[in-house]
């Protein structure tokens, strides 16, 4: 991916996935009632984009804390979804 991506840009967009991950924790000590859909998808694009940027600027131990990082948010989507769906499954659940 060098040949295609700038050192520039590449920090570019790693600061964009910085901000998503920064955003997702401060939503989670500011919110009174967390959306973990939205909290999980926030630290996927976040860390998917520092990813992108680290192919650029390749740093091993934090590559693999992103790809870990990817991997705890697909399991709180996949979760969030599962009990999305569960709720709307039962709607006496939610009286």
């Amino acid at each position: 991916m060098n040949d295609y991506l700038s050192p520039f840009a590449a920090d570019l967009i790693g600061f964009a996935g910085s901000f998503f991950i920064v955003a997702a924790f401060a939503y989670s000590n500011l919110t009174t009632q967390m959306n973990a859909l939205w909290f999980n998808i926030s630290n996927l694009v976040g860390a998917a984009l520092l990813t992108v940027s680290l192919t650029v600027n390749y740093n091993l131990p934090t590559m693999v804390l992103e790809v870990v990082w990817m991997a705890i948010a697909l399991f709180g989507i996949f979760k969030a979804l599962r009990a999305r769906n569960a709720d709307s499954q039962n709607p006496d659940a939610l009286k």
